[in-house]
């Protein structure tokens, strides 16, 4: 049994490499998309960003739809996380400040590299046949899990009429908050815009609402 220990020795390293590598791909494919746009994002691109050969970024990925695709997905799960993860040191339920802080995670989640890496690869899927049966079933997964953590973090009882659709409205919001972010700075308005929805929010999931 001894000398099969130093043949399994290696094979840890070189999978951390090997998904560190993959990472480092998801990342730079998410800036490069947000930056350069779907024509200005290639696989050749995108490895030379994350500091590897395209050879290496082909093992990982078969295709430039495999890597966009799997690079928005990525992303959007890891910002997904950060949002829940606030719901850790959220003021007490019931005050309007829980409210504001969580419509303004769940509008943060329309903005940045992110929201305008996606909209690219949209964008990209209404004229490119490959891409659009992908990014429609991603879109709707990413949807979906955007609609469960508003759902969790504002306690909404769907069972509720109602509460459903005020809580995709509250999202359908923050993606027309997110559009309107992409060509000029639109913090002003935007925190406005939460500040105003955080109160409906709260009136309208209070039990008393």
């Amino acid at each position: 049994m001894g000398a099969l220990t130093p043949a399994r020795g290696p094979k840890q390293p070189q999978q951390e490499r090997s998904r560190a590598t993959r990472l480092k791909l998801l990342e730079a494919a998410v800036s490069c998309l947000a930056e350069r746009g779907w024509s200005g994002s290639t696989v050749s691109v995108v490895a030379e960003r994350a500091g590897v050969s395209r050879g290496a970024a082909q093992h990982h990925f078969r295709t430039r739809e495999d890597l966009f695709t799997a690079a928005v997905e990525h992303v959007a799960e890891k910002r997904q996380g950060a949002v829940k993860a606030v719901a850790r040191n959220l003021p007490p339920a019931g005050s309007v400040a829980r409210t504001w802080i969580i419509v303004e995670e769940l509008v943060g989640l329309y903005t940045g590299p992110l929201f305008r890496a996606a909209l690219h690869l949209w964008v990209a899927a209404s004229d490119e046949e490959p891409l659009r049966d992908r990014v429609t079933a991603l879109e709707a997964k990413v949807g979906r899990e955007a609609h469960r953590t508003a759902v969790a973090l504002l306690d909404a009882d769907e069972a509720v009429p109602g509460v459903r659709e005020t809580v995709q409205g509250l999202l359908d919001m923050a993606r027309g908050l997110g559009l309107a972010n992409l060509l000029t700075d639109d913090t002003a308005r935007r925190d406005r815009v939460v500040e105003q929805w955080a109160k409906i929010i709260d009136s309208q999931l209070s039990p008393l609402g």
